[in-house]
């Protein structure tokens, strides 16, 4: 299976200069938040691609005006074609508004979770917005890590996790790192391919 992840950024090479050839054997568009709805509808429209997404912290206007034709996974895990995938978006609180979280409220987010990873067996992809703290993220306090979410991946070993929320432009960007649990830790900003392992789709519907 392949998956076009994007956060963060509107590409242009997606959008501008959109080629239609790019997308032939792309199976699911993930999107880790901060994105316009337009361009989400864009690529939803013009692709034979479902688009999943999840909410970055400057997500407000979806409250309103979610992105047509896309569905929310925020908050929930889901299956695609046998593929598990876990939503959790926002990023730490650090001002008053929706999808922030303090560490508490995200690990609050995942215990409810809970039940139901445990009879699915886990998941195959996180999905966030906000990376693990001390994988990817900064010292700056809108920009740190949960936590929660390198407790989450130590203890269901999922295939990867994939993120925005840090950009290519603070100087600190490096598009993927490896969890001591195996997963792959992605940053979406922009876009990126990740290929899935058939092993990892194994005797799943």
């Amino acid at each position: 299976m392949k998956i076009l992840a994007i956060a963060d950024e509107e590409d242009k090479f997606l959008w501008d200069y959109f080629d239609r050839e790019y997308f032939k054997d792309i199976d699911l568009i993930l999107s880790a938040g901060d994105l316009k709805q337009s361009y989400l509808e864009f690529l939803v429209t013009m692709t034979s691609c479902p688009v999943l997404y999840i909410h970055g912290n400057h997500d407000s206007r979806y409250q309103t005006n979610p992105p047509g034709g896309c569905t929310c996974i925020d908050g929930k895990l889901c299956n695609f074609n046998g593929l598990r995938i876990l939503g959790l978006g926002g990023s730490v609180r650090y001002k008053p508004g929706p999808f922030m979280y303090s560490e508490g409220g995200m690990t609050f987010r995942i215990l409810k979770l809970l039940p139901g990873l445990i009879v699915r067996g886990g998941f195959d992809i996180l999905l966030t917005h906000a990376p693990v703290r001390n994988y990817g993220d900064l010292d700056d306090f809108p920009h740190r890590g949960f936590t929660c979410f390198d407790r989450l991946l130590t203890r269901f070993k999922p295939y990867a996790m994939i993120h925005g929320h840090v950009h290519k432009a603070y100087g600190h960007f490096k598009r993927e790192r490896e969890h001591p649990s195996g997963a792959r830790i992605i940053n979406a900003c922009g876009h990126v391919l990740i290929d899935i392992p058939d092993e990892v789709l194994a005797g799943r519907k």
